[in-house]
């Protein structure tokens, strides 16, 4: 996101024998009284993030989503489909879903009617038959109303989510306004694959994540198919709808590249297909491989969005948007979207990285060194500023997408590299998005593996440039 500016056998006497006995009565009753651990019992209604506890769910883990959803921009009411795919990781009597706002009509668990119940944000859900550990099942959720973007301190006091336009939508739900538009376990924990399907008026485009796989007129509506067939967290699946001028190709390194303009905005300097194309080849080189089938971005009329956002495989870009706007989330496609955060207080590692790649972009381009990018951001803020107070390894949830995150994650950053040298610095990018593509990883892993590649021990430099309540003394 870019801001606005875890046996014995022998011979016994009688009174042994019968002490044996007794004994081996006693632990063939534990060993049948064992699988009451396994017995079916409901899901956790969270997973314990410590910023948002009820978001995501305990006891299965979404495999698949397949969403279904109508939009009219008229009325601003959605009405949905969603059928989940997912593994029972215990035996389950129950299981929560995450869902807002909006009314459910009905819940069928492999095709059977299933109980449910609305408690909160929470929508527990009682299958006909428990299911066992193990087990792959489908849970599919009928569903409509008026979704509402949500708002608070969390994004510097921007609404964010489902947030209507003058044409359709601009969709963009970190970090907790996924199930704002549907059912899903709503944490970048439990990551899955997507077909979205998007049913708008005629003379509108939806665009989505991954790639298109069909569109085809229905009456006075258009469905449109996208297929996103690498994991992906909830909070970047996105349904944007309005009217949109696309372009298509390739990037010069060959990778599919698909940009939605709205035509309505006025013309810049910025060619955001070509930046997005050149900076998707340039990580590519530094990051390692690009971890989806294809890039892209989604520019839409949205002032009232004070960012933009990093959407799986298309950046969505609202009022916030020039050339270091997008090298920023185009390098979210690695820190943020491939390697996602295990939980949300490890944000720096999304926001740090990518806000140090906008330094590598201006390295690259000759404009000045990161190196001197760090000394701007460390010489322009007093030793009194509240800059430094924050704990940048854990900011707090209404604080997590501060100043501080972005910009002293990218100087642990350019510190770690100045202490490691260039050669271990840039194998570590790639071996970090090789090791976590496509799941999860903390602050912790991080540091291990920059000790691993260096040999170095590093707790002490993560330690004062993250978490020191205090400005930090140069080396």
């Amino acid at each position: 996101m870019a801001l606005s500016r875890s046996v014995l056998h022998r011979s016994l006497r009688p009174g042994h024998r019968l002490l044996a006995l007794a004994t081996a009565a006693a632990s063939a009753w534990v060993i049948s009284a064992a699988p009451a651990s396994s017995a079916p019992r409901p899901g956790a209604p969270g997973i314990g993030d410590s910023y948002f506890p009820e978001l995501g769910n305990g006891g299965f883990d979404v495999r698949h989503y397949d969403l279904d959803v109508g939009y009219a921009p008229g009325t601003g009411r959605l009405d949905g489909k969603a059928t989940l795919t997912a593994l029972a990781t215990q035996s389950l009597s129950s299981f929560d879903l995450d869902l807002q706002q909006l009314t459910v009509a009905s819940v069928e668990v492999d095709g059977r009617r299933a109980a449910f119940t609305r408690s909160g944000d929470e929508l527990k859900i009682t299958p006909a038959r428990a299911l066992r550990k193990g087990r792959t099942f489908n849970v599919t959720v009928t569903y409509g109303g008026i979704p509402q973007p949500l708002g608070g301190p969390i994004i510097f006091g921007s609404k964010y989510g489902w947030m209507k336009t003058k044409d359709g939508v601009f969709v963009a739900c970190e970090p907790n306004a996924a199930s704002t538009w549907f059912p899903s376990s709503d944490h970048p924990a439990d990551k899955a694959t997507y077909d979205i399907r998007i049913k708008a008026p005629k003379g509108l485009t939806a665009v989505s994540n991954g790639r298109l796989i069909s569109t085809r007129d229905r009456g006075d509506s258009t469905v449109t198919h996208w297929r996103e067939s690498r994991p992906m967290a909830t909070y970047l699946a996105t349904a944007t709808i309005g009217k949109f001028t696309v372009k298509q190709g390739r990037t010069p390194g060959g990778i599919p590249i698909y940009v939605a303009t709205d035509p309505t905005l006025p013309t810049t300097k910025l060619d955001v297909y070509a930046v997005t194309a050149e900076a998707t080849d340039y990580w590519s080189k530094l990051f390692g491989p690009y971890p989806f089938e294809e890039t892209g971005a989604i520019v839409d009329d949205m002032p009232e969005a004070g960012f933009s956002l990093e959407t799986q495989s298309k950046p969505i870009y609202s009022a916030v948007r020039d050339e270091t706007t997008v090298v920023h989330e185009l390098a979210h496609q690695w820190f943020g979207d491939s390697v996602s955060v295990h939980r949300w207080k490890d944000i720096w590692l999304n926001e740090g990285f990518a806000s140090y790649a906008q330094w590598l972009w201006d390295e690259h381009k000759g404009r000045r060194s990161a190196h001197q990018s760090f000394l701007d951001a460390y010489n322009g803020r007093k030793a009194d500023d509240s800059f430094w107070k924050i704990d940048v390894a854990d900011p707090q949830r209404d604080t997590m997408f501060s100043r501080p995150v972005y910009t002293r994650g990218a100087m642990v950053l350019q510190m770690l590299r100045e202490r490691i040298g260039d050669p271990a610095f840039f194998k570590l990018l790639p071996l970090w998005t090789a090791q976590h593509r496509y799941g999860n990883a903390s602050t912790d892993q991080f540091v291990q593996l920059a000790e691993k590649v260096s040999g170095q021990d590093l707790h002490g430099l993560f330690a004062t440039w993250l978490s020191t309540p205090k400005k930090p003394d140069l080396p």
